[in-house]
């Protein structure tokens, strides 16, 4: 049975350390992460500071490499990248055990990921690994999922996933008497956070089952 974990990482164990460090106002949320020709191809949202200044500071990034700005909002930005090696830990996920990152969000000094691995070997064998090279982490979350996440199966975040569900259970989508703002008042989050959510929703679930991207 596969298992959910959620667990905090010191910024340089992870990729965009030195932007996090150049540029501490920024928040980056990985949004899905693309296996193809053994690269690792992270979709991530950034909010906060000047998106100029971002681009230019991931030119010296060494973790990530081709970055691309695929879509735009009032404060959220959606940027495409390829991890280099110098992502080792989860570049070794990805590759070797099958892990997978569900959610992760950077902010100045510390990465929170949530992740999906396989079993308790698989934990305990990416764990090992860490351990192995000195990559600390602290563990705040773990539960074997006895029911599928639908969601991450079509490239949702948990978050998305909420959001959806949530106006869909409120007929937001059938009824014109449910407003946006009903629906953001019910998740406590701002209408215009949601609208995001929502968009960002729609965008994952078209990729994932209408169409087929070329990467």
């Amino acid at each position: 049975m596969s298992l959910f974990s959620e667990f905090h990482i010191p910024a340089e164990t992870f990729a965009l350390h030195y932007t996090l460090e150049e540029l501490p106002e920024i928040v980056i949320e990985i949004e899905r992460v693309v296996a193809t020709d053994e690269l690792l191809t992270p979709y991530f949202w950034v909010a906060g500071g000047d998106l100029e200044e971002f681009e230019t500071t991931c030119e010296s990034d060494p973790s990530i490499d081709k970055l691309r700005r695929l879509d735009e909002f009032d404060q959220t930005t959606l940027f495409r990248a390829e991890w280099t090696n110098k992502v080792d830990s989860i570049l070794y996920a990805y590759t070797q055990i099958n892990a997978s990152i569900l959610e992760a969000t950077g902010h100045r000094d510390e990465w929170q990921l949530q992740m999906r691995f396989e079993d308790h070997d698989s934990l305990s064998t990416f764990q090992n690994y860490c351990d192995d090279r000195e990559i600390p982490f602290r563990l705040t979350q773990l539960h074997e999922l006895t029911q599928p996440r639908t969601g991450s199966q079509y490239g949702l975040t948990p978050k998305q996933s909420e959001a959806l569900v949530t106006a869909w259970d409120m007929e937001y989508f059938t009824s014109s008497e449910v407003t946006l703002t009903d629906v953001a008042t019910e998740l406590d989050i701002t209408p215009q956070s949601l609208s995001e959510l929502l968009h960002r929703g729609y965008q994952s679930l078209i990729a994932q089952t209408l169409v087929v991207t070329s990467l």
